[in-house]
């Protein structure tokens, strides 16, 4: 090969080695970006867990004496009665959507 053709061969294969770079750090900020958003939902998950057990344990504080298991139970028990399920579809149709 001539040395102007091992040249160019060079300055191209340097350029794709910097493009190649360019779509990597790319990928890890769209990787870095959903990262945040996930972590983000999982937080909003934690404090409405966290503020409706709160809301739970203050309209009836003898659920604290509970065991986990036997609040699960409780839970499943009051949420398959038929008044609970109408009065819990009625609250969410009037609330559908907000918070």
């Amino acid at each position: 090969m001539h040395e102007k053709e091992i040249e160019k061969l060079q300055a191209e294969k340097e350029k794709v080695e910097r493009q190649l770079a360019q779509e990597q750090h790319k990928i890890q900020r769209l990787e870095n970006r959903a990262a945040y958003y996930e972590k983000g939902d999982r937080r909003k998950r934690a404090h409405r867990l966290i503020t409706r057990g709160a809301a739970i344990e203050s309209i009836a504080p003898q659920t604290k004496d509970l065991s986990k298991t036997a609040f699960y139970a409780f839970a499943e028990q009051v949420f398959a009665l038929p008044d609970t399920q109408r009065l819990l579809t009625e609250a969410i149709g009037n609330h559908a959507g907000g918070e």
